[in-house]
């Protein structure tokens, strides 16, 4: 259906339409990098394929062919020099689509059935309360949808139930594995020491050590929660999807971490009892 013309091309709803979707891919886009290197050479990129197209639409053969080599490539190259922004994407994408919301998944699931906590919180937060009392740094992952096996194999393996004990000894100050974070997952840890993905944003405030920077940029990546033991203060932090609560006590991050672990059912009982 013709809209209007602008000189000699005809506009109709399927172009405005198109126009509208690109503009949008292009700003998340843009938030995407923003900040970041990748960023000048997704510039770059762009400028080189808008040449292409005027030199192409003026019949320039010889720099048209030169050009040409560059976009053939192009799909490869920018994968390369953007896998890590592809792979924030796709899991951007992920996160975005939780399949058990869907009317499909929950008829197998049950209607207004809950799942079942499986997780010792109790022994997680006695660990966090005597690491507080003692300015123990702690950074430790809890996940109940993935194994996060990909950070799991930047540290070591420990693959044990979990203790109030172990994560003690885990992050004792002259341990060898209090270096990194601890992954949590099925109930039991399943390791140590691992690196975690920094966040990026450029909103995070100066006085925020790389423990907690390390923790946000986790849950940014992942559906995953982190629990934080200031080593400076002593204060527990519960992070969630890149927003982090300060100075929590044992009662409310206990609230929190049930929360998470029941999709947020206990959290919206309490709000409306």
């Amino acid at each position: 259906m013709l809209l209007f013309t602008v000189g000699f091309l005809d506009i109709n709803f399927v172009d405005v339409l198109d126009i509208l979707l690109v503009s949008v891919l292009l700003f998340h886009l843009y938030k995407l990098i923003k900040g970041s290197v990748a960023l000048k050479i997704f510039v770059g990129g762009l400028s080189i394929y808008l040449t292409y197209l005027v030199v192409k639409a003026t019949d320039m053969e010889l720099l048209s062919e030169i050009l040409s080599q560059f976009i053939d490539v192009g799909v490869i190259a920018a994968i390369i020099l953007f896998q890590q922004e592809i792979r924030k994407f796709l899991l951007i994408i992920g996160k975005s689509t939780d399949f058990k919301n869907f009317p499909i998944f929950q008829l197998f699931r049950g209607k207004g059935k809950h799942e079942e906590i499986n997780l010792d919180i109790l022994a997680i937060i006695d660990a966090m309360k005597d690491m507080s009392g003692t300015n123990t740094g702690a950074l430790i992952v809890i996940s109940k949808d993935s194994d996060l096996q990909f950070y799991a194999d930047t540290g070591d393996y420990v693959d044990a139930k979990i203790s109030k004990r172990l994560l003690l000894s885990i992050f004792f100050k002259n341990s060898p594995m209090h270096d990194g974070a601890c992954l949590i997952y099925n109930n039991r840890i399943q390791a140590a020491r691992c690196i975690l993905p920094v966040s990026e944003n450029p909103n995070i405030p100066a006085t925020m050590g790389l423990r907690h920077r390390a923790g946000i940029g986790m849950t940014e990546n992942t559906n995953a929660i982190v629990l934080i033991v200031s080593e400076e203060t002593g204060q527990m932090s519960f992070i969630k999807s890149g927003k982090i609560d300060h100075n929590l006590s044992a009662m409310e991050l206990r609230t929190k971490i049930r929360s998470y672990m029941s999709d947020g059912q206990e959290e919206q009982a309490q709000k409306t009892a």
